[in-house]
């Protein structure tokens, strides 16, 4: 991963950082990623979504680090909280993406790292996330350690708007229980 730098994204940089981001989320939707949006997304969209979680990023209810090279981000991912009394325990991981000119160099396991230690310091034991079944996303889950918890098809649609099948994964940090 020589020549990148993962950090942790503060609430007060992420005006800054959206532009960046819109960048590479409209990457990983041209690239064919099941993230959420549909093709063609637009660059603007694309940072008005950022930009709207500055309040959960201020909050902690989300956290999101980036991958730099230089000043270009080249990766991203987030862990969000849920904020309630019974799920303390537990993160979800999202929007784990590395753009297509940055892949095959440890990037993606770099940042997936980043979040699980981040998330575990938050107290988190329980770590879940869901990607589109067969992706190429899913040998980094098996191999840092994710267990596939199931299928659920016709779950979200991809890019060009075909519904397909979601692997839901989880991996425990520790097997502390709350209370």
């Amino acid at each position: 991963m020589t020549g990148f730098t993962v950090s942790r994204l503060g609430a007060g940089e992420l005006g800054r950082a959206a532009p960046r981001l819109a960048e590479l989320l409209v990457d990983a939707v041209e690239g064919g990623a099941s993230v959420g949006f549909l093709a063609p997304l637009d660059r603007t969209a694309a940072e008005e979504w950022w930009n709207s979680h500055g309040p959960a990023l201020a909050a902690g209810g989300r956290a999101v680090w980036v991958a730099r090279d230089g000043e270009r981000v080249v990766g991203t991912v987030s862990a969000g909280f849920t904020g309630y009394p019974n799920s303390g325990h537990r993160a979800e991981i999202a929007k784990l993406l590395v753009h297509r000119e940055a892949r095959g160099r440890g990037l993606g396991r770099a940042l997936l790292g980043a979040a699980e230690r981040g998330a575990a310091g938050r107290g988190a034991t329980l770590l879940v996330l869901d990607t589109e079944t067969g992706s190429p996303a899913e040998r980094l889950y098996r191999s840092a350690g994710w267990t596939a918890a199931g299928v659920i098809p016709g779950f979200a649609a991809d890019p060009g708007g075909t519904l397909r099948p979601t692997t839901f994964y989880y991996k425990q940090l520790s097997q502390d229980r709350p209370g």
